[in-house]
């Protein structure tokens, strides 16, 4: 895993850096992560607030509450519609990556699988990972 990485949109209008390792790494596979993402579920990289930096662009945010009642703020780009991060409402001073959004998202190993009672029958989960049917 590297100690300072980067990432952005698939058009490139929008850019960050991260420096610091991620605190959590994981995949969640509950509806509102399946949307967000058009697929099965969301490979998630937590970085701690002051880790992450804007370089370049301004991302459009939609928010919606999550399945607790909290609001989640989900970053993407108004060019391209690439998903890159979230705020999550309930966890202050974190910035959560969509691990797509990396340039190199070779380093990215989920630490287990959340929200797994929506996982889609299709999906095929990694036997090796922890799984919760919510948040543990």
């Amino acid at each position: 895993m590297p100690g300072s990485f980067t990432g952005g949109c698939a058009c490139g209008a929008i850019r960050y850096r991260c420096s610091g390792a991620p605190r959590y790494m994981g995949n969640c596979h509950c509806r509102d992560c399946q949307r967000a993402t058009g697929s099965a579920y969301f490979p998630a990289v937590l970085m701690l607030e002051r880790d992450f930096k804007l370089t370049s662009g301004e991302p459009t945010w939609y928010q919606s509450p999550a399945d607790a009642g909290h609001i989640m703020k989900r970053g993407f780009c108004s060019s391209c519609g690439s998903p890159l991060f979230l705020v999550n409402g309930a966890r202050s001073g974190a910035t959560v990556l969509y691990a797509g959004s990396l340039d190199d998202p070779s380093w990215y190993t989920p630490g287990r699988d959340i929200y797994v009672a929506s996982a889609q029958p299709w999906d095929i989960m990694h036997a090796d990972i922890p799984k919760h049917d919510g948040m543990p």
